[in-house]
């Protein structure tokens, strides 16, 4: 017997993005429609189904049984099979009980190291990194609002106009030296941090995550509120989209080599398709923030192995 959830469209798309990676059983958090999205009214009662609490513990112990290869002993709690305790079951109207699991499974192998996140204007990282840093327990840091406070400016488009790129720059990097300094904090980097090599000598002190977003959908959502506080996007014709489109593309043939240097890959396109959702912009940023805890447990697990096997 199954236990039903009553819950938002914003419930099913996190519980599908994070069943795998909680190692929920397919019927757990695949919708009996195939994964399609609908774009009606959600329905009264959500089509996803939890296993029961009988079950799960059937599991848990099955899994309690089985022995990690010889020489491959865990090093933290997240190395481990994350356990299907009856408190998980227990899901909140918005889903971030889903977050806050997952986010206790990647604490302890974070073991207080920061997060860098990377990606284009517009990519979200000052969202997504708001809630990471809620659900780690972290501080959160906006590196442009700390040049800004550093410089005593309002703006990084003032300081465009009024000091030069360069010397924001200067000032970019010595922010992300301070920063690296600095443990358990959740740091949303500027668009072209990633372009100075010296950065990444900083970045790489902490876990950094590239958030992908396809162009379409950022020229879309920077047009939609301008580009008067995109100092990189200021041209002379075309409309809104065009300018954004135009300048995102021709910045991001710089940075495309220097974003895949990040240690994790956040693909929005990916966790669209996976979810079932048309358009990338209508993936909810908890649900950007779940599949960023997941790569990066992936990522640690990953190093774990390669200590032990050099």
């Amino acid at each position: 017997m199954c236990i039903d959830i009553i819950g938002s469209d914003e419930v099913k798309m996190e519980a599908a993005a994070c069943g795998p990676a909680l190692q929920f059983p397919p019927h757990v958090w695949s919708n009996r429609n195939g994964g399609k999205q609908r774009n009606n009214l959600p329905s009264r009662r959500s089509n996803l189904r939890l296993v029961t609490v009988r079950d799960s513990r059937r599991k848990l112990g099955f899994l309690r049984q089985r022995k990690p290869p010889v020489g491959l002993l865990p090093t933290c709690e997240c190395s481990q099979v994350p356990a299907l305790e009856a408190g998980y079951l227990r899901a909140s109207s918005n889903g971030n009980w889903l977050l806050k699991t997952k986010a206790q499974e990647v604490s302890s192998c974070l073991d207080g190291r920061s997060i860098f996140l990377v990606g284009m204007m517009g990519s979200g990282k000052t969202t997504v990194g708001k809630i990471l840093s809620e659900a780690l327990g972290y501080t959160f840091v906006d590196s442009d609002k700390y040049v800004e406070q550093a410089i005593g400016q309002d703006s990084v488009t003032q300081i465009f106009k009024q000091r030069g790129e360069c010397i924001f720059r200067d000032y970019e990097s010595d922010a992300l030296r301070k920063l690296s300094f600095m443990p358990q904090q959740v740091v949303a980097t500027g668009g072209g941090a990633v372009v100075r090599p010296i950065n990444w000598k900083y970045i790489r002190q902490g876990v950094s995550v590239f958030l992908n977003v396809p162009l379409d959908a950022l020229a879309r959502r920077i047009a939609a509120v301008g580009t008067d506080s995109r100092p990189l996007l200021h041209f002379e014709s075309g409309d809104p989209y065009t300018q954004a489109f135009v300048g995102l593309f021709t910045l991001s043939k710089k940075r495309a080599e220097s974003y895949a240097s990040a240690d994790v890959t956040v693909s929005i396109l990916d966790l669209a398709a996976n979810l079932g959702v048309e358009d990338v912009l209508d993936v909810t940023p908890t649900a950007i923030a779940i599949e960023a805890l997941v790569q990066i447990e992936k990522f640690l697990q990953g190093n774990v192995s390669r200590r032990l096997f050099p």
